[in-house]
């Protein structure tokens, strides 16, 4: 059968091609009072991330919170903001693009966020228009939490639901006990740590918190969270210990909390310590605020008396190796046979 090509007046349609989307929480486009509360305003209605009915948490949100943390959170990201912007935004930029160079031709590769912009819609709407008929969306949270990795898919499949013509979807599973992902961890963790001038007495793996609620409602975050920190300790030499970091408001939070955490070491004649957030997969507020300054500041006032943070895999060798695997691995049967 001979294949006829397409009449002359027929419109070009881009087709045949691979996406592949990172996805991360999201910041707010400038360090300023009026941006994080555009922000905070689109995460804290999110009903993944505030699982309380509407009615009531509603008058909360306008009423109280964002009229008093945008300027607490915007000094917080001023503390941090660098001349690429938001950290956050800046390091998936640079995964997606050290991704796509070891990927080549073969696929496109974008990011986006799920709160703030880049936002997923328009970032699947670029690549579809781009010709990207098949796209593999990887929410680049080694931990699953419904918060974060069930708001992100939301996200991504609001975003095809009113297409006439969709794209076929795939999407990044947990990888908090993947042995890439451990193993990039590792090496990173052990390559900071030689580079010290002290030796820690303990390596303290924070992650991000969730209200203990999530737990009892059957979220696996807080397993996953214990899985991969104790695989970790398996593979390191040094002793280490699990936190939960990032509280907010007034429920009953996973704990060990970080901050008391910190505080409790010197007591305990913990005086130098190291600290890695292996749930982030890039530097964030989170990390470079929260642990860098605060924690360090916490640690010190109790009598702690040196203290490293450790980076995120970020675009790191380690892990963008690890992140090339993977989205390798899942793209199995889309990509060109080697």
């Amino acid at each position: 059968m001979t294949i006829k090509s397409a009449p002359p007046n027929h419109p070009k349609v881009e087709h045949g091609r691979i996406g592949v989307l990172l996805i991360n929480l999201g910041t707010p486009d400038a360090p300023e009072p009026g941006a994080v509360r555009r922000y905070l305003a689109e995460f804290l209605t999110d009903p993944r991330v505030i699982e309380i009915p509407q009615w009531l948490w509603r008058p909360i949100l306008h009423g109280v919170v964002l009229r008093t943390r945008p300027k607490k959170s915007a000094h917080a990201y001023r503390q941090v903001w660098s001349e690429e912007g938001s950290p956050l935004a800046a390091i998936t930029r640079r995964q997606a693009v050290a991704l796509q160079k070891r990927l080549g031709a073969d696929v496109r590769v974008d990011f986006a966020m799920r709160y703030g912009n880049p936002g997923i819609e328009a970032a699947v709407e670029k690549m579809v228009k781009a010709g990207c008929d098949r796209i593999f969306a990887a929410p680049l949270y080694p931990q699953y939490c419904a918060a974060t990795t069930a708001s992100a898919l939301d996200a991504l499949f609001a975003a095809v639901a009113s297409m006439r013509r969709q794209p076929a979807l795939r999407t990044l599973p947990p990888y908090h006990d993947d042995p890439l992902y451990l193993g990039a961890l590792r090496t990173s963790i052990e390559r900071q740590l030689k580079a010290l001038d002290f030796e820690p007495q303990r390596l303290l793996l924070s992650f991000h918190g969730m209200p203990k609620r999530t737990l009892e409602l059957g979220d696996p975050y807080h397993c996953h969270c214990q899985k991969t920190a104790r695989l970790l300790d398996e593979q390191l030499s040094i002793p280490t210990d699990i936190a939960f970091q990032s509280r907010f408001g007034r429920a009953k939070w996973l704990e060990p909390a970080t901050d008391t955490t910190l505080a409790a070491y010197p007591s305990k004649g913990v005086t130098r310590i190291a600290i890695a957030a292996p749930g982030f997969s890039a530097d964030c507020v989170e990390t470079l605020e929260e642990l860098e300054i605060r924690g360090r500041e916490t640690f010190v006032a109790a009598g702690g008396e040196r203290f490293a943070r450790l980076d995120c895999l970020n675009d790191s060798p380690e892990g963008m190796e690890m992140l090339e695997e993977l989205v390798r691995r899942e793209l199995e049967g889309w990509l060109p046979a080697a």
